[in-house]
């Protein structure tokens, strides 16, 4: 029996959020069916809810540290669910992965050095390599019957001995590819070989489909976990991104306490005390709720490939590995990408994130975000229609 209603209608507009209340700030018009941010329209769960009322309820909101008990939390899952073995002393918390993304490159990398990522990507792993003075290496990946493959003949040849990092997103966004065990073991051995520390986005670890498996690249040898530090979160999964709580995990203790300094440096002290509680309940109860979210996030890319391939000629998508993120290849459509922008907007009244912000491998896809109501998918579907028919 379901314990969750997922078909509930919630008004998240005036409550300043991201996706519903700044698509005039960021599309030019609020006239627009949000589908872009990545988030859910769901509830957390009800255990991640009372934990929070019970913490604002104590009333005294003085420093908070984060417990044993958080620690347990987070290992339990990652065993239970992954079958990955960590320790305690491997994780080091952090207020978000993009954070986590940042605080890696200042600590591992010097201005000037070079980064490495696979495009296309989630665009703010650009972004902090840019902002951070280094210089962004592309390895473009191959997308083949709607999935990305990475080309690691490519990847190695540009590995030159100025490349410091690889910045992995595991599971990847966008595409929802989800990495083979052997596809990380041959992208791991090449970075053993060549001294490259590997710093790898696996937020959307949870957010996995039936038939597929999530592995986390430090678990697969010794001598690969030995140059990765995993950035997890239990914000993608249970819908508590306001939150703001995550960890890095490293069992390189020489890694580990760079990192470490590198954030006392930056005055980083202690987790918001909610988004700690959070953590731990979400990490303890939210298995069950997890279950029915994934069963849901399912149907709903199962119906919107099917609406897709056959409503809209030209337009493709294909079921993702993971993620609840469909990546619709508009390329056949032979529009530019601000005519394809225009259409969606003005014409089917919907907000998508254009490819192009993913690397120029993404000019020609649009990302829509399906963890919503079915009801708000098929309106969305719909508007898509519309705009591109």
């Amino acid at each position: 029996m379901k314990s969750y209603d997922f078909n509930e209608i919630i008004n998240r507009k005036n409550t300043s959020s991201v996706k519903w209340d700044e698509t005039a700030r960021v599309f030019g018009s609020s006239d627009v069916l949000p589908m872009w941010v990545a988030d859910m329209d769901f509830k957390a769960p009800q255990e991640v809810t009372k934990a929070i009322i019970e913490k604002a309820e104590h009333g005294i909101y003085g420093y908070t540290a984060i417990s044993t008990s958080v620690h347990d939390a987070v290992t339990s899952w990652f065993q239970k669910q992954h079958g990955w073995e960590l320790k305690q002393e491997w994780l080091t918390y952090i207020s978000g992965v993009v954070p986590a993304l940042s605080a890696t490159i200042q600590t591992f990398s010097n201005p000037g050095d070079k980064i490495i990522v696979f495009s296309p990507v989630y665009y703010p792993f650009y972004d902090m390599v840019t902002y951070n003075d280094r210089k962004l290496i592309t390895s473009p990946m191959e997308y083949r019957n709607g999935r990305y493959y990475m080309d690691l003949q490519d990847f190695e040849a540009k590995l030159d001995g100025d490349v410091k990092l690889l910045l992995l997103c595991n599971p990847h966004n966008p595409g929802g590819t989800v990495w083979t065990r052997e596809e990380l073991e041959q992208l791991g051995k090449i970075c053993v070989k060549h001294n490259i520390i590997i710093v790898s986005d696996d937020i959307h670890a949870d957010l996995v489909f039936n038939n597929y498996t999530y592995y986390p690249l430090a678990s697969i040898s010794e001598d690969i976990a030995m140059q990765t530090v995993t950035c997890i979160a239990p914000t993608k999964t249970f819908n508590m991104a306001g939150l703001q709580a995550a960890a890095m995990i490293t069992s390189n203790q020489a890694l580990r306490e760079k990192l470490e300094f590198f954030l006392k440096k930056q005055g980083h002290f202690l987790l918001n005390m909610l988004g700690v509680s959070a953590m731990e309940a979400a990490y303890k109860h939210g298995e069950q709720w997890l279950d029915e979210v994934l069963s849901y996030i399912e149907d709903n890319m199962d119906y919107a490939v099917e609406y897709i391939q056959k409503e809209i000629p030209g337009v493709e998508a294909s079921k993702p590995e993971g993620t609840y993120l469909l990546w619709i290849d508009c390329r056949k459509l032979g529009l530019g990408e601000e005519e394809l922008k225009r259409l969606l907007l003005h014409k089917g009244k919907l907000a998508l994130e254009s490819g192009s912000k993913f690397g120029k491998e993404g000019t020609g896809f649009v990302r829509m975000n399906v963890a919503c109501t079915k009801a708000t998918l098929q309106e969305g579907l719909q508007r898509l229609k519309t705009a591109l028919r």
